[in-house]
Order: structure tokens, then C-alpha cells, then sequence
């Protein structure tokens, strides 16, 4: 599977933003799909993933409840819905998938074949 993700730009803290990541390839609807963001000088970490039957997961104490994963299986797309923005979720940010039919999420990297190319909030009023 392919990715490419979208939607990335500048905004005002407190703004929202979705992000996109469109899929190409057979199956989708069997991959689960992750969100990981890295900011300058810093390590990838996991945000948020999404099940392939939909269940969005949030583990980060710094994004829950501000962070919602979902998939629309009929367009091959995952979004990320972020609100109440911070200069902290400043990143470039990439969606991933893990083939997955037990309808798990890892919150790992390597747990992940497949990679975006990422794209960059940046967050700054």
C-alpha cells in the first residue's frame, strides 16, 4: 500500500486542523492505520491510531482528547482531527499502516510496514 498525506500547513494556537492520508492499493480495509508526528531535534512518537473497524486510539496524555483518528474505507483515507492546537504539536507528521486483521493497533514504529511522507503542522500565532 502507498500513502500520501496532506493537510498540513501553518495555524494559531487554539486552531483546528485535519490531516489526510489517502491509500492506494488492494485491501485497505484490512490495515490499521497510524499517526506518528516528529518535532525538530526529537524522536518520532506515536500519536494515534485508528482500527481497521474504525475504533480511534489515543494513548499520548498530551494529545488525548484533542486527537481523533478516523478512516472512511470507502474513499481509502484516514484523517487526523486536531483541535485546540498548541505550539507543541509543532511537527512533521506521518500516517502508517500495519496489515492487521485482528483488528489490533501498534504504537510502535517498527510495528508499521508502510510509510507516508509526512507533513508539516507548524503551529505559531
Amino acid at each position: 500500500v502507498q500513502l500520501q498525506a496532506s493537510g498540513g500547513g501553518l495555524v494559531q494556537p487554539g486552531d483546528s486542523l485535519r490531516l489526510s492520508c489517502a491509500a492506494s492499493g488492494p485491501s485497505f480495509g484490512r490495515y490499521s492505520m497510524g499517526w506518528f508526528r516528529q518535532a525538530p531535534g526529537k524522536a518520532r512518537e506515536f500519536v494515534a491510531a485508528v482500527t481497521w473497524g474504525g475504533k480511534n486510539i489515543v494513548t499520548s496524555d498530551s494529545v488525548k482528547g484533542r486527537f481523533t483518528a478516523s478512516r472512511d474505507n470507502a474513499k481509502n483515507t484516514v484523517y487526523l482531527q486536531m483541535i485546540r492546537l498548541k505550539p507543541e504539536d509543532t511537527a512533521v507528521y506521518y500516517c502508517a499502516a500495519r496489515w492487521d486483521v485482528s483488528g489490533g493497533y501498534s504504537s510502535r514504529e517498527d510495528g508499521y510496514g508502510y510509510w507516508g511522507q509526512g507533513t508539516l503542522v507548524t503551529v505559531s500565532s
